[in-house]
């Protein structure tokens, strides 16, 4: 995968980034040779705000479709289709991307046959799409945080729903096996923001760390490209 690495820092920085009420739920680390230290998570405003931040992040990967179909008709992306399989028995919580048209406000999400799930999720999307460009893609990559948990527990799905506390525990277990530092970082108060929202952005963040390491997977395995030149993808 393609990365843009940054002239004079002696790290890198990379993101897992995932919607919250507030906005934008980011969760950063800094990487420098075989250390990976987590930083206190953020909240966002805006995408946008994510995208100016300095030093800049060289990885992002983000709970946000990237890349449409441009009609309803077209039906499901082949991602969303292939992630669902992939993730089993989680897959209900892959929804499928609005198209175009919805995104544009050309058809009603209703309409379109969308769950009211994605369509609460719209105005982030927008956002989202609205400063997306395939110079992008670059540094910010599409990504699920079910499909994290699956890489993460060896490619098997968490039994659990996130939405009962026994899931979450499922979640944590896996996040602490894997991420060094994971205590402390929880320890740091977010206004607003639910333990899902924070166990999310930290699955986000190892695939974003994996990105960084050429060692991430894309679904599906050939590249597919929507009416504006973005890939139509997820990575884990």
């Amino acid at each position: 995968m393609s990365l843009h690495r940054g002239p004079s820092l002696p790290y890198s920085v990379v993101a897992g980034v995932t919607p919250c009420p507030s906005g934008w739920l980011l969760q950063g680390a800094k990487i420098h040779g075989a250390t990976f230290a987590p930083e206190s998570p953020r909240v966002y405003e805006s995408f946008l705000d994510i995208l100016g931040e300095h030093p800049a992040h060289e990885i992002v990967v983000i709970n946000s479709p990237i890349g449409y179909l441009d009609t309803p008709e077209m039906g499901a992306r082949t991602c969303d289709r292939e992630v669902r399989e992939l993730v089993g028995k989680r897959g209900s919580s892959i929804h499928n991307a609005p198209s175009r048209a919805v995104l544009d406000g050309l058809i009603e999400w209703n309409e379109a046959g969308l769950d009211a799930v994605t369509a609460t999720m719209l105005p982030h999307y927008r956002e989202v799409a609205k400063e997306m460009s395939p110079f992008r893609q670059r540094s910010v990559y599409e990504g699920h945080p079910e499909l994290s948990f699956f890489q993460l527990n060896e490619d098997t799905s968490m039994k659990r729903s996130k939405k009962i506390e026994a899931g979450r525990d499922e979640r944590l277990d896996v996040l602490e096996s894997h991420i060094p530092g994971i205590e402390q970082v929880l320890e740091v108060e977010v206004d607003g923001v639910s333990d899902k929202h924070r166990y999310d952005a930290l699955a986000l963040l190892w695939t974003a760390r994996r990105v960084f390491g050429h060692a991430a997977k894309r679904v599906p395995a050939e590249p597919e490209w929507d009416s504006e030149g973005l890939r139509m993808e997820m990575v884990y």
